[in-house]
């Protein structure tokens, strides 16, 4: 009879092991060659500078001693190539010194593994974990220790407590995104509930502006953290987006009662639809797309009245829901086309905050609240840098300056449009 066929579960374990292997020694290869190519250009660049005897300043000295670096293939070895920089600092009087912009001195991981950590410790992941959560996918458990991750939660906390006191006079956010996420405490009662809000610059980039521990989204939260933020320099902002049910709006109106409100759409469809039932959601999602996304406001209002009259009969809860809130619901109609993208909802926050959203509803969060709000501001911090600025960012000045838009599109002279007085 036919023998069994082999086992080959180990083969395939070695294979995976070696091209884990192969990966690494790539990475080991290519961060090397970029290290060398970095030294021999900063060489280069002085090699005209030289002492009274004619030998040059800067050259070459050998090597460091070799470190291991947690990079996304795994932990790589890596040997970094000296500089000798004999130049004096005019200003200082102290030798100039080579910094590499890949490999700083201080680095053991990199950018990417530093941002996984505070990711999987608001998730739930103790400090006493990462070891064996990562030491074997990483290859190594250097950088990993519960010592170490409890400095890094601790360099977190005051990170997040300074950004909470910084200066914001010099700071115009012309736009305001603002929502409350819920993330569980693995050792209280109570979820924390963190206030977040984030801004366009003038210059149309985005920007984290607070990240606060509130209470229920409660509009005394909300008021407390938008007082403290003008009292340290914050102007009002033209338009905010949040979603109707926060405490926000209330607290806007008190501290900032010149600013715009414009009800977030993705939070207003899913009210809508859960007042109606679900035969009815294909063609409910159809009309409300039509006016939200709308040629302009005067199309948008004739596709109100289009959902009024297919709705309004049978599902009256449904419409109330659009029409108490239809000024704030169009307001992003009177600002530029190019924007209206960005201003329809609170995606920025939405988008950031959806993995936390899905992952703390099965994992135990992060110890403390402190914790779990310094987490949180890592996360937003890390994301910050992929986040890209607004379409069409000069129009954002425009904005602020109290420009008029009519159809999104800028009106040069608004007092034209103005029909003239009798004679």
């Amino acid at each position: 009879m036919p023998e069994p066929p082999a086992d080959d579960s180990s083969s395939t374990a070695a294979a995976s092991s070696l091209i884990d292997e192969i990966v690494r020694e790539g990475a080991r290869k290519m961060l090397a060659a970029a290290l060398q190519a970095e030294v021999d250009a900063y060489i280069a660049a002085f090699a005209d500078e030289r002492d009274a005897a004619g030998r040059r300043l800067v050259v070459r000295n050998g090597s460091h001693q070799p470190r291991e670096i947690l990079t996304a293939a795994g932990a790589i070895e890596v040997t970094a190539p000296r500089v000798n920089d004999k130049r004096i600092d005019e200003q200082t009087g102290e030798r100039q010194r080579f910094s590499s912009s890949i490999l700083p001195a201080w680095a053991r991981k990199t950018p990417q593994v530093s941002e996984v950590l505070p990711l999987l410790y608001l998730h739930g992941l103790s400090s006493g974990d990462f070891i064996p959560a990562l030491g074997q996918f990483l290859g190594s458990t250097a950088g990993l220790s519960a010592p170490v991750i409890t400095r890094l939660t601790e360099t977190w906390k005051g990170e997040q407590r300074a950004f909470a006191a910084r200066d914001l006079s010099g700071a115009d956010y012309v736009y305001l995104w603002v929502d409350g996420i819920h993330v569980n405490i693995r050792l209280e009662e109570h979820k924390l509930c963190l206030l977040v809000m984030i801004g366009v610059r003038a210059d149309g980039r985005k920007e984290l502006v607070a990240l606060s521990d509130g209470y229920r989204e409660s509009a005394e939260s909300w008021a407390d953290l938008l007082r403290d933020a003008k009292r340290r320099g914050m102007r009002a902002p033209v338009l905010a987006m949040g979603d109707g049910a926060l405490g926000f709006w209330s607290a806007l109106r008190e501290v900032f009662p010149q600013a715009r409100e414009q009800r977030c759409w993705f939070h207003k469809i899913a009210n809508v639809l859960g007042a109606l039932p679900k035969s009815a959601h294909p063609a409910a999602k159809k009309a409300l797309a039509e006016i939200w996304n709308a040629e302009d406001k005067n199309h948008a209002q004739a596709a109100v009245k289009g959902f009024q009259a297919a709705y309004g009969a049978k599902y009256p809860k449904a419409v109330t829901k659009v029409v108490d809130d239809l000024e704030e619901l169009l307001a992003f109609y009177d600002f530029p086309a190019e924007h209206w993208v960005h201003l329809r909802t609170t995606n920025p926050i939405e988008s950031t905050f959806a993995t936390v959203r899905h992952r703390t509803k099965v994992t135990k969060g992060p110890g403390s609240r402190a914790a779990g709000l310094a987490m949180a501001f890592k996360l937003i911090e890390s994301a910050q840098a992929r986040w890209r600025a607004v379409n069409a960012p000069h129009l954002v000045a425009l904005v602020r300056a109290g420009a008029t838009f009519t159809g999104g599109k800028l009106v040069e002279r608004p007092d034209d449009h103005v029909p003239s007085a009798a004679a």
